[in-house]
């Protein structure tokens, strides 16, 4: 008999969710993290002494439907909304708020109410899918049948012309969608950013950009300490064991009364731990080629897991500052901030990187997450933190301390262009690369979506076909990760699902 029902292979968010669904339906569930906390790129953690702050440094579409199912408000999460600014060096600052856009002029204004509509019509229509299971390429089962006719009757439900409009945006590139309905410069990439954000596209990329903005269009904004301390007690509360410091070395595969199976791990230390399922929460190359192998892999597969685009592009800068930055024509830092001009810096900033080189004038998201929670710094000082963009994994020439203190700088340039005195609060300032993302994190190329978000790697296509439903080729064995649909960013999506395969 199994020690566990399950074992889950890392404490991230979609472990964390996993775990608490499948504990709730009454299985004894084993959560393996490698490192010392849970919580994995949305575990906070101290960078300078009193100094904490996360990877993921906000919270922006949550499922409401986990929050709920799984009592996060009363484990500690609470439901916030974040204003999105574009920073302009004339201080007329474009602002995203409570569904107006504000500092763009009245014709923008105007026409963001249309744009906004339009978008959050579709973003509604494929919404209860990334709750879904997508079905097989080619299943005739009643059930995959059914999630086709719902997508299609919900799409139907758009009418005729709105239809045709969903199938045309989605293909675009985003600059060529906010160029039909916007004038100025900054608005158009201030709106453009959240769907490019961790990914390896610029506002040109004719691939799924529109796609990943309507995917960031449903769901919950909140901090998130809270939203992984809520998920941690959740699981915990639901029976799951979470047992930190336990790396897992490989998957353990014996043969079953029919084929081989996935029935256990083995950890770094030697000890072998049995159990009826094992899932993982870890980016689909690291589970298939180094945990599982590609001796229990078909040869197609394995091909197709190596060929996964999963090079992160986005590097996280900390600060740990004696004070609160004044940022020019900002009453106080909340919410997103967003240094990108135009569409051509955020474009040029991707060449830049494409090529193997840090961006000249690197593009980024930033966030004072101590205005909201003062517990992240000590008594009067502050953390700034900043996703900037497009740093590459793979840099030309390989990543030096000289590299990294080069990028640190242009960053911290590129904030005091909008904020003069923050050089003189700064009492350290660190910068994980994509490639320092993958050796603290254990995520394959640093890529905060474990896969790129992209055409070829989203639905029933991710991470790949034959794994798409978080099942594997490998009875026993299930992803529930950010690599499986419906893809990146705190939204817990993929760890509600891969319980329900499990349970069924």
């Amino acid at each position: 008999m199994s020690e566990y029902d399950s074992i889950i292979i890392g404490a991230g968010h979609n472990g964390l969710v996993c775990a608490a669904y499948l504990g709730r339906a009454g299985q004894k569930v084993l959560v393996l993290e490698a490192a010392a906390t849970p919580g994995g790129l949305a575990a906070t953690r101290e960078f300078h002494p009193g100094f904490r702050a996360a990877v993921a440094h906000s919270v922006n579409h949550f499922s409401g439907k986990i929050a709920a199912d799984l009592g996060l408000e009363r484990h500690g999460f609470r439901s916030q909304a974040h204003a999105l600014t574009g920073l302009d060096g004339g201080r007329r600052h474009v602002t995203l708020r409570d569904g107006e856009l504000t500092g763009a002029g009245a014709d923008d204004a105007a026409a963001y109410a249309e744009y906004a509509r339009l978008l959050q019509r579709f973003a509604d229509a494929l919404s209860p899918f990334w709750l879904k299971t997508m079905p097989r390429i080619g299943s005739s089962s009643v059930g995959d049948l059914s999630t086709f006719a719902q997508l299609g009757l919900r799409l139907l439900r758009l009418g005729r012309a709105d239809m045709r409009e969903f199938l045309r945006i989605t293909s675009l590139p985003v600059r060529d969608l906010v160029d039909e309905y916007f004038d100025s410069a900054l608005a158009k990439a201030l709106l453009s950013w959240d769907g490019l954000i961790g990914a390896r596209m610029a506002p040109r990329s004719p691939n799924s950009a529109v796609l990943a903005l309507l995917y960031r269009m449903s769901g919950i904004g909140g901090s998130v300490g809270p939203l992984a301390g809520a998920l941690l007690r959740a699981a915990q509360e639901a029976g799951a064991e979470i047992r930190c410091g336990a790396e897992v070395e490989r998957i353990v595969v014996r043969a079953g009364t029919r084929d081989l199976a996935a029935t256990g791990v083995m950890l770094a230390d030697g000890t072998e731990i049995d159990a009826r399922n094992v899932i993982s929460a870890t980016d689909p190359r690291r589970t298939f080629i180094d945990l599982l192998g590609v001796e229990y892999l078909d040869i197609g597969f394995t091909n197709r897991i190596r060929r996964l685009r999963c090079d992160g592009y986005v590097a996280k800068l900390h600060l740990a500052l004696d004070g609160l930055p004044e940022f020019d024509g900002l009453a106080s830092p909340d919410g997103r901030l967003v240094i990108a001009p135009d569409m051509d810096a955020i474009e040029f900033a991707y060449d830049d990187a494409k090529y193997g080189e840090c961006p000249q004038q690197p593009v980024m998201e930033i966030t004072v997450p101590s205005v909201t929670d003062p517990s992240l710094a000590p008594a009067g000082q502050h953390v700034l933190s900043a996703q900037v963009m497009y740093v590459p994994y793979a840099l030309k020439g390989g990543w030096t301390d000289a590299a990294r203190d080069a990028i640190r700088e242009r960053a911290i340039d590129t904030i005091a262009a909008y904020a003069p005195d923050i050089r003189r609060h700064i009492l350290r300032g660190e910068l994980l690369t994509p490639f320092d993302l993958e050796q603290r994190y254990r995520v394959t190329g640093g890529h905060w979506h474990h896969a790129e978000f992209a055409m070829d790697q989203l639905l029933m296509m991710r991470p790949t076909y034959e794994a798409a439903q978080y099942s594997t080729p490998v009875p026993g064995l299930y992803l529930c990760g950010a690599g499986s649909h419906p893809g990146g960013d705190l939204v817990g999506a993929a760890g509600h699902n891969a319980a329900r395969e499990v349970l069924r």
